[in-house]
């Protein structure tokens, strides 16, 4: 891109106007280039593997296929879970056992890494929300359940207990780290209690929304344990505020809506669930409109900035988009603005 360079400026770097003119001509040469470039491939149907005369679907002919009744998502049959196709791209992953107030039990750790294990792997989802059934988000680990692995765990001796627990340990920490590792956007939809072990599946979510009556715990110094699945490695990164973080470790209080919301652990709060969840949905659609290449790439960096430096992320964002640039969503996107069309009417390819 050519640019202006003032006398003054000139002559303080002493550089030679004739260098000065060659290079704003390699610049507007470069220009051209790109420019010529992009219009070729805009205008090729060839390239685009379309025939540009047929119109992609319209953003009225997506709402219609959004307000489809939800359905039950094929291949996902669980005891502690529900899955549902709520909208086009978008599956409703419910915490299902509302008679136990969503606690956790055995079934529940290890169908969450089959669910999302599955989900990671869907070429039609593009978004994923989770909510709780009945009148809370989760009261949390089902000590009842668990009780046998927790407090009578097997082994001969002190090392061989240890490397059961271990390994035990190690398994249901995956129940949430698979949340995470999906790269298809998670937004948790949290209503009533969020105690214990929801706190880990929440900070391993992307987006957190709440409503008013919901209250969040890190319970498990109250019944003499240190949280070991997540919340203590998590939670930090999210709110930013150790203090704040070694307050409600330690003590186990109630953080109320507003609380969660000043400090950033949620991004908005909403009057009821009934409220929370349509805007957790309208948000899911707007997220699964855009190209997926696009989304899960930005999710994978972000996480990866998160753990890593300045300059190991650049790197590895450069190596990431070294391929992804080359995608035929970025010609598509273009397209749709150079037409003035809503970015929304644009079909993408599955990934």
């Amino acid at each position: 891109m050519a640019a202006f360079v003032p006398a003054s400026l000139a002559s303080s770097c002493q550089v030679a106007p004739a260098t000065l003119v060659m290079a704003a001509a390699a610049a507007v040469a470069a220009s051209r280039r790109l420019r010529d470039l992009l219009t070729q491939r805009l205008t090729a149907p060839t390239h685009l593997g379309l025939n540009l005369s047929l119109r992609p679907m319209g953003s009225s002919a997506q709402d219609e296929s959004s307000r489809a009744a939800p359905s039950e998502a094929p291949h996902h049959n669980y005891e502690s879970l529900r899955v549902t196709a709520a909208q086009r791209h978008i599956l409703h992953v419910q915490l299902n056992r509302p008679e136990k107030r969503n606690a956790m039990n055995k079934a529940f750790w290890r169908e969450m890494v089959e669910c999302f294990n599955k989900i990671a792997q869907d070429a039609d989802c593009r978004a994923v929300v989770i909510s709780g059934e009945g009148k809370m988000f989760t009261a949390g680990i089902d000590l009842m359940d668990m009780a046998s692995d927790i407090l009578q765990p097997q082994g001969d001796d002190v090392a061989r207990t240890s490397w059961h627990l271990r390994n035990l340990i190690s398994r249901y920490q995956e129940t949430f780290s698979v949340i995470e590792k999906c790269p298809k956007p998670v937004i948790a939809a949290i209503h009533g209690g969020c105690i214990g072990g929801g706190m880990d599946l929440i900070t391993a979510c992307d987006i957190r929304y709440c409503a008013q009556d919901a209250f969040f715990q890190v319970k498990e110094v109250d019944v003499g344990l240190a949280a070991d699945v997540g919340t203590l490695q998590r939670l930090p990164r999210v709110i930013g505020n150790q203090s704040l973080v070694n307050e409600l470790a330690f003590t186990a209080r109630k953080m109320m809506a507003d609380e969660a919301l000043g400090s950033g652990l949620v991004s908005r709060v909403f009057p009821d669930k009934e409220v929370m969840l349509e805007a957790a949905f309208a948000l899911a659609a707007e997220i699964s409109s855009k190209s997926p290449v696009a989304v899960q790439g930005t999710k994978i960096n972000l996480l990866y900035s998160r753990d890593h430096s300045v300059a190991e992320s650049l790197n590895y964002m450069a190596s990431w988009n070294m391929s992804m640039l080359q995608t035929e969503d970025i010609v598509k996107s273009v397209q749709a603005a150079v037409e003035k069309k809503d970015q929304k009417s644009i079909t993408f390819s599955k990934l």
